[in-house]
């Protein structure tokens, strides 16, 4: 007999805010807002409900979320080509979960928005005044 554990909610919710992290911290230091609008309506780093059935374990989502955050801290770095062969396993390790991230890592070392230029309707503000 094997005994498995079955995935929690709150890992579903870790994956969704570390997609929403992707969208946030990392897009918008690569693309323009068009850009990142068309990945949201080609459904890029979107998790159906189908694709959380298929991660049913806790095993199985453990590894998704260990996959996104580590090709968030490949993308945050300052040298991001010298973590080519992490950051192409955790995109096959997404892949075998049937979560899309088609991106080449050649995208993102091209890519790479000046610091002045990153203003984007996808970043965080930041302070916000109540009133």
């Amino acid at each position: 007999m094997k005994v498995v554990f079955a995935s929690t909610p709150e890992q579903r919710t870790k994956i969704m805010e570390l997609t929403k992290q992707i969208y946030c911290d990392v897009f918008p230091n690569y693309f323009t807002d068009k850009q990142i609008r068309e990945f949201e309506k080609d459904n890029i780093l979107r998790f159906s409900s189908n694709q959380f059935q298929q991660m049913d374990t806790l095993k199985d989502a453990y590894q998704v979320i260990a996959s996104l955050q580590t090709i968030i801290h490949v993308l945050q770095s300052d040298n991001v080509s010298q973590y080519m062969d992490t950051y192409y396993k955790n995109i096959s390790i997404l892949e075998d979960y049937g979560v899309e991230f088609p991106f080449e890592l050649k995208q993102f070392v091209d890519s790479r928005m000046d610091k002045n230029e990153n203003i984007s309707v996808y970043t965080k503000v930041a302070n916000e005044l109540l009133v």
